[in-house]
């Protein structure tokens, strides 16, 4: 049976935490799972979505990545959505590989934010991705993160580095797609709206022109939504 340990960094008001353990579990039904997050309150909303699976073999440990300690190794490890948020995301990797079986394997996915496009050009939409990639860097952490992954296994000591690219290239060919997207987009830019407020980043208006952008985009003839994130597989030294 498999030992699979799952780190996942969601947004605070983010309301399917556990959302990628969910998959695992549909996927993998002999794994054992191990679910690291730091916030309380992230793990308990995990528990409450995860509950049908309360049969399964999961633990929940509350930790920081940075500093994991468990008291067992995994075969293998998946960490989403969590080094674009830290600013020594070597950190999280030397944990991992620690906790890692010789021959274990790490995979990862993360952002690559540059590569949003949208046409046509909209205002509101683009100043406030803008000002969402800044707040980013401004608490540390790095909004094109996927970009560096092979580079950061490398340092952490992996071997057999495969990069791979996922994403979305949307537009009025699949409208009900396009819909999807603009609205989950529109929770994304969301998820952060109080502390940017917080920090002068945006006013309220701009949140309201931010959402109205997406909504046009939906029914605009020759709308266009592009974006890629980065995806990385490697493997601990025997």
């Amino acid at each position: 049976m498999d030992r699979f340990f799952h780190i996942q960094k969601a947004p605070r008001n983010w309301i399917r935490v556990g959302a990628q353990s969910k998959l695992l579990l549909e996927l993998y039904p002999e794994i054992e799972l191990t679910c690291v997050e730091i916030e309380a309150s992230q793990l308990e909303k995990a528990q409450v979505n995860l509950a049908s699976y309360s049969d399964r073999k999961i633990d929940f440990v509350q930790q920081d990545a940075q500093q994991l300690k468990l008291e067992k190794t995994f075969d293998s490890i998946f960490i989403c959505w969590v080094l674009e948020h830290l600013s020594e995301p070597l950190d999280v990797l030397g944990r991992a590989f620690a906790h890692l079986d010789p021959g274990g394997i790490i995979y990862l996915t993360e952002v690559f934010n540059s590569s949003f496009h949208i046409f046509p050009k909209l205002g509101g939409l683009t100043d406030y991705y803008s000002a969402f990639n800044a707040y980013q860097l401004q608490n540390g952490g790095n909004p094109d993160i996927g970009l560096q992954l092979g580079n950061l296994l490398d340092q952490s000591g992996f071997i057999e580095i495969k990069l791979n690219h996922g994403g979305f290239h949307l537009d009025q060919s699949q409208p009900e797609s396009l819909a999807a997207m603009c609205d989950y987009w529109k929770s994304l830019m969301k998820s952060a709206a109080e502390g940017m407020r917080s920090c002068g980043l945006i006013s309220e208006r701009e949140v309201i022109q931010m959402e109205k952008d997406l909504d046009q985009l939906k029914t605009e003839k020759n709308a266009v939504f592009f974006y890629q994130f980065v995806q990385a597989k490697a493997t601990r030294p025997l």
